[in-house]
């Protein structure tokens, strides 16, 4: 499991990424009514319309959701000469920060996706278009279109839906085109014959889709492992994103493999959401994020369009929303027993990472506490604060202290990005502590000198390293609470 971190950067980052978005654009139509009966003629429902709304769909909704991110898109799509075609345009055209290059061939049919919905679920889906791969002029112009897009984009996006947009020929000389400048390219497969997908950087197919593509099952962390290796293994795709529904999402290279929990809260309509994790990805690899922050964002979108209705778009404000309510329940989570705290430190040092340690009551957080906990971190990769309990703060500052229980001043410092765990001890100093965890540092401060800290036997006895930090000036809790008092 990936453990989780501030994303908030990398969602501020989205706003400098230029996505190349190409794919077969529908146009998805949502009729809204109800079912209060059965037909006399058959044993069907009868659904009356109330009303109904058109939204761009496949391709377009990647493009949607690339634009609520912040991103700035080059689009390219064939439609047909007629009335879908048409809203496809105008729809289109009202996305900011998208530059739009329809292709209209008056071969095709337009893709047109009518779903029926009563009582918020969909009770029918009926569809109009032309299936089949585009040829001649309009082929040519896909290729021309994105070869000049190329230049200005930093990552590339196939939404194929297997209308005929990317054919097997179309694709290969995309993926070409895109290595040889240098771009990754982002597939929302379709399809069993993933040979046409070769070379890709990313493809994000959900579990049905992977055992499809590969004759395998799909279903345990195993067998997603083994299906998605085959695919890298066969045909040459650096990395697989697995979506498994309310399971989350599985990414997988040749050599390893992450599960990310899912997100959504509320499942209220599924429309779209492969979309959204493959717009997400691309912005994020385009405005350079790791791919491993780009999952996890993913994952976060996803959740968010899920909770919404129809082909819905999640939007960077709608994550940075989603990242404060995770920060509030991570915080809650960062508060530990030992026990917990020692499984956690094991996982940290597995990934070589120092753990660092300092102690104290914090019953009213003040700038003197964030300096000292920084300097803490910065002399570590994970920092552990000790937190006195209400009985020890007791009988250490006198009978009317602590001012907030352990249980708020436990979730003050968790809330703090800076803290990456929190153990509250019941003694009057933590030795006992830091001689379960062994923190490789033991921050104090310099008001001390080695010789008068109390717990620095125990840390000098497993081998530790005590660093003594500055002190702000002019911050006391205690002077703080007698001002309080006048």
């Amino acid at each position: 499991m990936i453990e989780r971190i501030n994303l908030t950067a990398s969602v501020e980052a989205l706003a400098t990424a230029k996505v190349l978005c190409i794919g077969d654009v529908m146009l998805d139509r949502f009729v809204y009514g109800d079912v209060d009966r059965i037909s006399p003629e058959a044993p069907i429902p009868v659904f009356s319309i109330n009303s109904d709304n058109l939204m761009l769909g496949g391709a377009g909704n990647v493009a949607r959701n690339l634009s609520g991110l912040g991103a700035t898109t080059h689009f390219i799509a064939v439609v047909g000469n007629d009335g879908a075609g048409k809203d496809i345009t105008k729809l289109i055209g009202k996305i900011s920060d998208t530059e739009p290059n329809l292709i209209t061939d008056r071969t095709r049919r337009t893709s047109i996706k009518t779903r029926y919905i009563a009582s918020g679920q969909q009770m029918m889906r009926a569809d109009d278009e032309t299936v089949g791969a585009i040829e001649g002029h309009t082929k040519e112009r896909v290729i021309t279109l994105a070869k000049s897009a190329l230049k200005d984009c930093s990552a590339m996006v196939l939404a194929d839906y297997a209308k005929g947009v990317l054919t097997p020929e179309i694709i290969e000389e995309l993926i070409g085109l895109a290595h040889a400048a240098k771009v990754p390219v982002v597939i929302d497969p379709q399809g069993l014959d993933y040979s046409r997908y070769d070379g890709a950087d990313l493809i994000t197919p959900n579990r049905k889709e992977l055992s499809d593509a590969t004759a395998l099952p799909a279903n345990s962390d195993d067998e997603i492992i083994a299906a998605a290796r085959q695919l890298i293994s066969d045909h040459n795709i650096k990395s697989v994103l697995a979506t498994r529904s309310g399971d989350g999402m599985s990414l997988i290279d040749a050599k390893e493999f992450n599960n990310f929990k899912a997100e959504a809260r509320e499942v209220f309509d599924v429309s779209g959401a492969g979309d959204t994790v493959a717009a997400t990805i691309a912005a994020c690899l385009a405005a350079g994020v790791d791919l491993s922050e780009a999952v996890q964002l993913a994952n976060i979108t996803a959740g968010i369009v899920v909770a919404k209705v129809g082909t819905a778009v999640a939007y960077s404000s709608d994550i940075i929303e989603a990242l404060h309510r995770q920060e509030f329940s991570t915080g809650e989570a960062k508060v530990l027993s030992l026990n917990s705290a020692l499984d956690r430190t094991d996982m940290w040092r597995s990934k070589d990472q120092k753990i660092g340690f300092t102690s104290g009551c914090f019953d009213l957080l003040h700038p003197g506490h964030i300096s000292t906990i920084a300097k803490a971190k910065a002399a570590c990769d994970k920092l552990i604060i000790g937190l006195n309990s209400d009985g020890s703060v007791k009988r250490l500052k006198g009978e009317d202290r602590p001012i907030q229980s352990e249980a708020a001043r436990a979730q003050v410092l968790a809330s703090l990005e800076l803290v990456d765990a929190v153990v509250i001890f019941s003694e009057d100093t933590p030795g006992e502590t830091l001689e379960a965890l062994k923190p490789e540092v033991f921050i104090k401060g310099a008001d001390y000198t080695i010789d008068d800290i109390p717990e620095a036997k125990v840390v000098q006895a497993y081998g530790g390293e005590i660093v003594l930090a500055e002190l702000e000036e002019g911050h006391s809790t205690t002077a703080t609470i007698e001002k309080m008092g006048k």
